[in-house]
């Protein structure tokens, strides 16, 4: 998909792996979602086990029309153990969301979020040259918004009423942001973030 920005990109740590995503990952990441049923969370969106194939179908269907570039997060052991994106990718304006991020519960906790968050951002900063990197979730997530917090993100404010969950609940949005000049402190404090003592 050459015409389609940002180009398709794989992207590789020590933890994790962070590939296109494809129907190939299926399997995996049906697994991955009955751990811990995490698709029962009202306050969030993981697919159930039998509706993955559907949501890698979702997902690179919104790559395909230019506004998501979707992953399958890999542990170390090239297992799928689940999915992000960049989304709401505004190309003239250089400026991406890091969201629809979910993991199973076996993974979550550990160093492997803070790596691929790492890899994200420092792709979108410093290859995509993008001006600002946002990060979105419910107001009452507060597992996120602490996760978010810590990857040193700035608390842009609530769009209340944002948007109607699937239970039918309105969704106030927690909006956060990195910008450009923020990087440099944000990238030594997520490297500093993996390499402390646990």
């Amino acid at each position: 998909m050459p015409d389609i920005w940002p180009p398709d990109i794989e992207l590789r740590g020590t933890h994790a792996a962070l590939v296109p995503l494809s129907p190939d990952h299926a399997e995996d990441l049906m697994e991955a979602s009955a751990d811990g049923n995490l698709h029962d969370l009202w306050y969030t969106t993981v697919p159930r086990p039998d509706a993955v194939p559907a949501e890698i179908e979702r997902r690179n269907g919104l790559r395909a029309a230019g506004s998501m570039m979707p992953f399958a997060v890999l542990d170390a052991h090239g297992r799928a153990v689940g999915m992000t994106t960049y989304m709401n990718i505004d190309a003239s304006n250089r400026r991406v969301e890091i969201g629809s991020t979910w993991y199973r519960r076996a993974v979550q906790r550990g160093p492997l979020n803070t790596e691929c968050k790492l890899m994200l951002l420092g792709h979108a900063f410093e290859r995509l040259e993008c001006i600002a990197v946002e990060f979105c979730t419910h107001r009452l997530n507060h597992q996120s918004r602490r996760a978010i917090e810590r990857l040193g993100a700035t608390l842009d404010g609530i769009r209340r009423a944002h948007m109607v969950m699937a239970n039918g609940t309105i969704r106030d949005t927690a909006v956060y942001s990195i910008t450009a000049p923020e990087w440099p402190t944000v990238k030594a404090h997520l490297e500093w973030q993996l390499v402390k003592p646990r």
